[in-house]
């Protein structure tokens, strides 16, 4: 099962060395799969961007991501944009500029939607309880996606904060499992 980070400030700061430092032990930690730079609030945004390639690059993260934008992403050699559910309008000038493309889902018809405009993968959230982000779905709903959508690649996203919870999105056929505070 992949496993994909997601960097928030809050966790991670916007102070380049803490940054640096924080990632870096991160990803000497667990074995990432997918990386996401997501920051919606820092003014030095495209520099920690910057870094957040660089560092993942030397820890071989397969798919380094970056949230939202996708000009961004492609001129920073990013191989990848995580877009938001509002965005499903950007899929196609995504991976017309070659980038690994996930959108977030937050029901079965933005997952249908995403399988139409060839999305790579997607995240289907919240499966836990997480703050500010609604009912969470559950490991039903999950699986049920999963068994309906085997054409895309299902990421479970939402309050994943420990092993039990990952072992019970193993037990599913998700293509893998997203989260911020796991990681740190």
């Amino acid at each position: 099962m992949k496993k994909y980070l997601i960097t928030d400030p809050q966790y991670y700061t916007n102070d380049i060395e803490i940054f640096k430092k924080t990632l870096i032990k991160t990803l000497t930690k667990h074995k990432i799969d997918i990386a996401c730079f997501r920051d919606k609030e820092s003014e030095n945004f495209k520099e920690l961007a910057k870094i957040f390639i660089e560092i993942c690059k030397k820890f071989n993260v397969k798919e380094i991501l970056i949230n939202s934008d996708y000009l961004l992403a492609k001129k920073l050699g990013a191989t990848g944009v995580h877009l938001n559910s509002k965005q499903f309008d950007k899929i196609k000038e995504a991976k017309e500029k070659n980038l690994f493309t996930i959108i977030s889902c937050h029901t079965f018809l933005e997952i249908e939607e995403a399988i139409k405009l060839k999305a790579d993968a997607i995240t289907f959230s919240p499966i836990f309880n997480t703050p500010n982000k609604g009912e969470p779905k559950g490991i039903e709903k999950l699986e049920e996606a999963t068994n309906l959508y085997k054409d895309i690649k299902i990421i479970a996203l939402g309050g994943i904060v420990s092993e039990e919870q990952i072992s019970k999105i193993e037990n599913t056929k998700a293509y893998g499992f997203a989260s911020i505070r796991y990681f740190v």
